[in-house]
């Protein structure tokens, strides 16, 4: 009768995508897959039992994870986010002021550059001006992407060279200094602390 009858798993694979594999050690292709348990006879299939809990199979190991496995970003993601974050920020910033500076552009260009965008000059700059301005959504997803993986010390940090940037064209307007405390927030930085890495900015700024 055992030999009739028994048990065994099905899998289906029904995605695909991206993961930071642990046991590989950096960024490789999954299988989103999804199981059950099925009575057999005579090794066919005949019954479904049990759901198993979808799961994701690293194609290069084997190795399965939970799906909570794709909450943790990828290497390629890591760094993709300071850059994308920075130019967002810089963009933002500008926009919130005079986007015709000389100064404040070339100081937006410098902290793009440093981010790792090594090619991006002013032409790049002035085609991303000329496009309508990111949605609040889209600016915020960038920023609390890249807050993730940075220190308290490196977010008010880098909003202080965000910062910067609308100093380089004069004292900040009342609307730079609503970016600077939204993109603070973005990043994780409340209120308050936003105001002090501003004001701290500021008075470190030299004068003309």
């Amino acid at each position: 009768m055992r030999a009739i009858l028994g048990q065994r798993f099905l899998f289906s694979t029904h995605g695909q995508g991206s993961c930071h594999c642990e046991r590989c050690g950096g960024d490789r292709a999954y299988r989103l897959v999804s199981g059950r348990r099925w009575l057999t006879l005579l090794l066919v299939p005949v019954l479904p039992l049990a759901k198993a809990p979808d799961h994701l199979q690293c194609t290069g190991c084997g190795t399965r994870y939970r799906l909570d496995l794709l909450a943790l970003p990828t290497v390629a993601q890591m760094q993709a986010a300071l850059p994308a974050g920075t130019r967002a920020a810089a963009v933002a910033m500008l926009r919130a002021g005079d986007p015709r500076s000389e100064s404040a552009r070339h100081r937006a260009v410098a902290a793009i550059r440093e981010a790792g965008l090594a090619g991006y000059d002013d032409a790049a700059l002035e085609a991303e001006l000329a496009r309508p301005g990111r949605p609040a959504q889209e600016l915020a997803g960038l920023l609390n992407g890249l807050a993730g993986q940075l220190v308290d010390q490196a977010r008010w940090w880098f909003l202080a060279d965000v910062v910067r940037i609308g100093l380089a064209a004069g004292p900040l307007t009342q609307q730079q200094r609503r970016a600077a405390v939204q993109i603070g927030a973005q990043l994780g930085i409340g209120t308050a602390r936003a105001r002090d890495v501003i004001n701290m900015t500021e008075h470190g700024a030299p004068s003309e």
